[in-house]
């Protein structure tokens, strides 16, 4: 899975909006939504609250998460424990960048938000560092880290399993013993 997949993912996460317009339900291949009814707010997918925030028909909520006291708070847990937390949305730094970066003037301290965000997965992605590299230092063939999000897991993807190829290769190599290399040698001769 690489990074626009997990994109893909998140942008399907509900999100209220305020419409600027009427309309009766849509049906889409993702469900039903609406219906929409000019100031009143409703439900619908994060890629739909953009389209429509874009092209100025509605007003986008944020999510009950992204306040700057609930974000202020997990980032004070993360940095306490040793252990990853369970952050209040699986996709919080996707979700974090699509409604920032598009209807940023609808969410109240947007910038101290973004801020926070980006604290928060400084400090989680030097704990997932420092785990693999303790993981790989002790030769582990296999690890469980709870609450991780898919795009953290996405951002060793590329690292982990060349690295644990290398590690075991390494390890096989030396835990031949010293008689059937001689004898692989005199057969390579001969």
């Amino acid at each position: 899975m690489d990074p626009s997949v997990v994109e893909f993912l998140a942008e399907d996460q509900m999100v209220n909006i305020v419409p600027s317009f009427s309309c009766d339900r849509v049906f889409l291949i993702c469900g039903e939504v609406g219906p929409f009814r000019a100031g009143l707010p409703v439900k619908v997918p994060i890629w739909l609250a953009l389209n429509l925030r874009q092209r100025q028909k509605c007003r986008v909520l944020p999510p009950d998460w992204m306040n700057v006291e609930q974000l202020l708070q997990a980032k004070e847990e993360e940095s306490q424990s040793r252990f990853f937390n369970k952050m209040p949305s699986e996709h919080y730094m996707v979700e974090g960048r699509l409604l920032l970066g598009i209807a940023a003037e609808d969410i109240p301290q947007a910038d101290e938000i973004r801020t926070i965000l980006k604290d928060i997965w400084d400090i989680r992605m030097s704990k997932l560092r420092s785990s693999i590299d303790a993981f790989i230092k002790t030769g582990g063939t296999h690890a469980k880290l709870d609450h991780l999000t898919d795009m953290e897991i996405n951002s060793i993807r590329p690292l982990l399993p060349h690295a644990l190829d290398e590690m075991f290769s390494l390890q096989r190599v030396t835990s031949q013993p010293l008689h059937e290399e001689t004898e692989e040698f005199s057969q390579e001769t001969q």
